[in-house]
């Protein structure tokens, strides 16, 4: 049975148990701690490798049992193993049984054991299965889990284009499910034979940084389940724009969570409630701004190892917001940074609608009184290019172009130069740039397809009201 095969009839009895009141996100959170197990018992007895599980907690204590005996020792087995150090107590941080029903449970259980073994027999453990399960998951609507998936071409093309290299470390400090960690470890795996190397690698290349709790679980099963990470955990909960840790990294590859502003709600003593606006107060922040994206940027420039590389995802409006915070946040990655790429993506690759953003591709340099970025490079993805979830997805090919002018640095109709100078004498530092015609303005033969069109009129609805939403929530914040 092909992966797919396997990821269908797992992911069709989520929809079983659905119907009977448990949701798809908390069947992929049990299904995460079952697969563990499951897949640990066999990474010891095919692989020969040593099982971090305390036998009283393995998988063989779950499969002979049954009926209140099995729901028992599940739940004990995921209270003892969340108070595990290291990767493990990452993976079951906060566990609790959602499949409190013996019979659901059992019949999980059995789909499990029955359809192994998960893992391949090669070099390394495959997690294709999972990330299958996880995608699925992001793809509906109701799950909301789609703000932590970027697409995966995306970070294939990020990853082609950065190239990290064995013996780097690389971080992602806003890591999701670890889809740019794994497309890293990918690339860099082949790039060595030797065992000390590659052991590096596995053990502590790796970081990634995310703010909520299942989210890091989710991606310390994913990185386990190939390979990476085995005894400590790569991944750790934590708000990564909290402070400084002093930690530097060679590469750091990663995609925000989309929303402008960080704020929450206050709730007076008296029942009146205010919105309080979350700024980041770091010595390391040369602006202090409630933009999250500029804040994740800023984040990002201190991360940096000198001469260290990075690729990020970030949305329009990381290039064109005026104020002190915005224009000086880009005059600063202009000056003291070599931001020497810049891609727009197109609009209908994301599972959150509305999304318009890019690709911001910078080195960092030694402090220096001459300005780094001598000239940037401009790839436009987006103009005539109309993409879907469903009928139009974005795949690899779409993207080889792009990588190719990244590394020849040629001008094409897609990708121009622009130096410093010109950059400079734009107003408020704006670098929102395009140059091609939209075909669809002037040629109703040109126009994409009914589905596609209407998706993108969606889309730039959403977009406009999110922005009215945001302009409402400012005025309401200054007349507090």
């Amino acid at each position: 049975m092909s992966n797919e095969q396997l990821v269908s009839k797992v992911w069709n009895y989520a929809h079983v148990l659905r119907d009977q009141g448990i949701s798809s996100g908390d069947y992929i959170e049990q299904i995460t701690y079952l697969l563990f197990l499951k897949m640990d018992q066999e990474r010891e007895e095919l692989l020969g490798e040593t099982s971090a599980i305390p036998p009283a907690w393995n998988w063989a204590q779950l499969a002979n049992k049954d009926g209140d005996e099995l729901e028992l020792q599940y739940r004990h087995t995921l209270e003892a193993l969340a108070r595990e150090p290291g990767l493990i107590g990452t993976i079951f941080r906060k566990s609790q049984n959602k499949l409190s029903d013996p019979a659901k449970l059992k019949r999980v259980v059995g789909l499990i054991d029955k359809e192994g073994p998960w893992i391949g027999l090669q070099v390394d453990v495959k997690g294709e299965i999972y990330e299958g399960l996880l995608e699925r998951n992001a793809s509906e609507v109701k799950s909301g889990a789609g703000q932590y998936f970027t697409p995966r071409p995306v970070i294939e093309a990020i990853v082609r284009c950065v190239e990290p290299k064995i013996g780097e470390t690389v971080c992602d400090p806003a890591c999701g499910t670890g889809g740019f960690l794994l497309a890293a470890f990918e690339h860099m795996k082949t790039q060595s034979q030797d065992r000390e190397k590659l052991r590096g690698l596995r053990h502590s290349a790796f970081t990634g940084v995310d703010i909520v709790d299942e989210v890091v679980r989710l991606c310390a099963m994913n990185l386990y389940l190939h390979g990476i990470g085995n005894g400590g955990s790569p991944v750790v909960q934590r708000d990564a724009l909290a402070g400084d840790t002093g930690d530097r990294f060679d590469v750091v590859l990663t995609n925000p969570p989309f929303g402008k502003k960080s704020s929450y709600k206050v709730v007076g003593e008296d029942g009146s409630v205010s919105t309080e606006r979350e700024n980041y107060e770091r010595e390391d922040f040369k602006f202090t701004t409630s933009n999250k994206q500029f804040n994740f940027l800023q984040h990002i420039m201190t991360s940096l190892d000198t001469y260290g590389r990075a690729g990020v995802v970030l949305p329009d409006n990381v290039l064109f917001e005026a104020g002190r915070a915005g224009e000086g946040i880009r005059k600063r990655l202009l000056e003291g940074f070599n931001f020497h790429t810049l891609l727009r993506l197109p609009t209908g690759i994301w599972y959150s609608p509305g999304v318009k953003a890019n690709v911001l591709f910078f080195d960092k340099r030694p402090a220096s009184r001459d300005v780094q970025t001598k000239e940037l490079w401009v790839y436009d993805y987006r103009t005539n290019v109309h993409k879907t979830l469903k009928t139009k997805k974005l795949t690899d090919s779409d993207l080889n172009d792009f990588v190719h002018c990244y590394h020849e640095r040629k001008e094409t109709e897609r990708f121009r130069r622009f130096t410093y100078e010109e950059l400079a004498q734009r107003d408020k530092l704006n670098l929102d740039i395009f140059w091609l015609k939209d075909d669809s303005l002037e040629d109703i033969d040109s126009l994409p397809a009914p589905d596609v069109l209407a998706t993108e009129i969606v889309e730039n609805l959403e977009a406009a009201l999110e922005q009215f939403r945001s302009v409402s929530a400012e005025l309401a914040e200054d007349r507090d």
